[in-house]
């Protein structure tokens, strides 16, 4: 297979040029990349470095790395340009069309779609993510104040899609594991119940939840295949007597679970 050395290189964090850029690198089968994130890349020195890294994985790959770069100031990102590489201007290529489409132009500033310039909605993001912790695996069954309360078998995926949904999007997560005793009863536990239309559901394929219990209690009772294909069944069983949505997190992102939760029970927000 070819291998391939991939920099997202930002004088910011490089959260959007590695997000976009993983995104596109995706659509690309049979290659090995070696994705490299370089951020904080501020100085004529600290290109350099990048300059020196991108001729050594030209010479070990026997092939041109890729950069994408989304440094802001001119300067520096016309001299990241002179790199032995490819280089893709995110920035660059979309700034031009979009001052026009808005007649405005831009005022280029470091770090301003990952920083704290917006101290409410960051703010708003961290009391999110302390409510998903609060409130994580029945820790607190108290959900008044939850926005959505994810239902499923342990380990299906509930607690990073809270954090994700929190850390992203400032909404207040729950979740709750349903156990032995709750899919025993046939129903769902009253506490849930009069929160029905915030409940979502999580279920997975049985032989993926073996895959990851194993990983936490080898060999056990609550590793095997038995309990987990029971497990499973019996709760999908349940969300549907009970109406509740359910999405499989087997062959999914957790940024496609959450995105599909949100706009399906209408809480889609702004991603700050």
């Amino acid at each position: 297979m070819l291998k391939r050395t991939v920099f997202f290189v930002s004088d910011g964090t490089a959260i959007t040029a590695e997000t976009l850029g993983h995104s596109l690198l995706t659509q690309f089968d049979g290659l090995i990349i070696n994705q490299v994130r370089v951020p904080f890349v501020d100085s004529e020195e600290k290109v350099r470095k990048v300059l020196e890294a991108a001729q050594q994985a030209a010479t070990d790959d026997e092939h041109l790395p890729v950069i994408f770069n989304t440094i802001v100031d001119g300067d520096l990102s016309a001299m990241l340009a002179r790199a032995n590489a490819h280089m893709i201007d995110l920035f660059g290529m979309f700034m031009e069309p979009l001052e026009q489409a808005l007649g405005v132009q831009r005022s280029p500033s470091v770090g301003m779609a990952h920083g704290m310039h917006d101290i409410v909605s960051y703010e708003h993001r961290m009391e999110a993510t302390n409510y998903a912790l609060a409130h994580d695996d029945g820790v607190s069954i108290r959900f008044d104040d939850a926005e959505l309360i994810l239902v499923g078998v342990s380990r299906s995926g509930k607690t990073p899609t809270c954090l994700y949904m929190a850390l992203h999007y400032g909404v207040r997560a729950a979740n709750y594991p349903l156990t032995d005793d709750d899919l025993g009863d046939g129903r769902l536990p009253a506490f849930l119940r009069k929160h029905k239309k915030k409940l979502y559901g999580l279920t997975i394929t049985p032989e993926r939840l073996v895959q990851i219990r194993e990983t936490r209690r080898p060999g056990s009772r609550y590793a095997s295949m038995k309990q987990c294909r029971n497990e499973v069944e019996t709760a999908e069983a349940l969300l549907q007597g009970e109406g509740i949505p359910i999405i499989s997190t087997t062959h999914s992102s957790i940024e496609e679970i959450a995105s599909r939760i949100l706009n399906d029970l209408g809480l889609q927000k702004q991603l700050f």
